[in-house]
């Protein structure tokens, strides 16, 4: 399975939730591998600040022929997680042709589910040459306490793209453990923060195969 973590808007988690994701499933016994596609370089930023051993193998690939590439690494694993870049550009089309689903993360914002059309418009035209291709919009960085996370999964329903049940809430934990190349699973596996990615994953992992965009 190839999820690709996508979205034309900066800042929304791409990184955090896709290193999170490969975490939780290479602590399942799974062959994971995380392409970074990003230029910026985070997802290798990451693993080169780990102390530990690698839960998994980070790759750089910011090529416009990811999609190519990306079927012999698939050989050899069972997930591949594309952490990709921050814009609608080659890059992103690539990224999407490689994946079988595209999680798309989104900022408990009015701004966020605006600017989450680029890349829904991406995935449709996407869909049209890769039919079993589907997608979903995972909440991120939502605050603790407040209703903005169901306010925005509701405003997200105009863009026939399904959200995700699990959301995931803004704790420090992500920056803490990220300082140090690790995840809220290592650093303090029995946490809300971590509770969520695992719910999050197993979603991820049950979900059933379906178009994500009506053409």
């Amino acid at each position: 399975m190839i999820l690709a973590f996508l979205n034309q808007k900066g800042g929304v988690g791409k990184t955090t939730l896709a290193v999170h994701i490969a975490a939780a499933l290479a602590q399942r016994g799974a062959r994971v591998l995380l392409i970074d596609a990003d230029p910026q370089g985070s997802a290798l930023d990451w693993a080169a600040s780990r102390t530990d051993p690698p839960l998994f193998p980070v790759i750089g690939l910011p090529k416009p022929k990811l999609h190519k590439e990306v079927p012999a690494h698939a050989l050899n694993y069972e997930y591949i997680l594309i952490d990709g870049p921050p814009r609608v550009n080659e890059l992103a089309r690539s990224a999407i042709m490689a994946a079988d689903q595209v999680v798309i993360p989104v900022q408990p914002s009015p701004y966020d589910v605006w600017a989450a059309k680029d890349i829904v418009d991406l995935i449709r035209e996407a869909v049209i040459y890769h039919q079993n291709l589907t997608s979903a919009f995972v909440i991120n960085r939502r605050i603790v306490n407040t209703a903005l996370g169901r306010d925005v999964a509701g405003a997200l329903a105009g863009y026939a793209i399904p959200v995700l049940k699990t959301h995931i809430c803004q704790r420090v934990a992500f920056a803490e453990s990220a300082a140090n190349g690790s995840t809220v699973l290592e650093t303090d596996p029995t946490s809300l923060a971590s509770l969520e990615i695992m719910a999050l994953t197993e979603e991820l992992v049950r979900q059933e195969p379906r178009p994500g965009v009506a053409i």
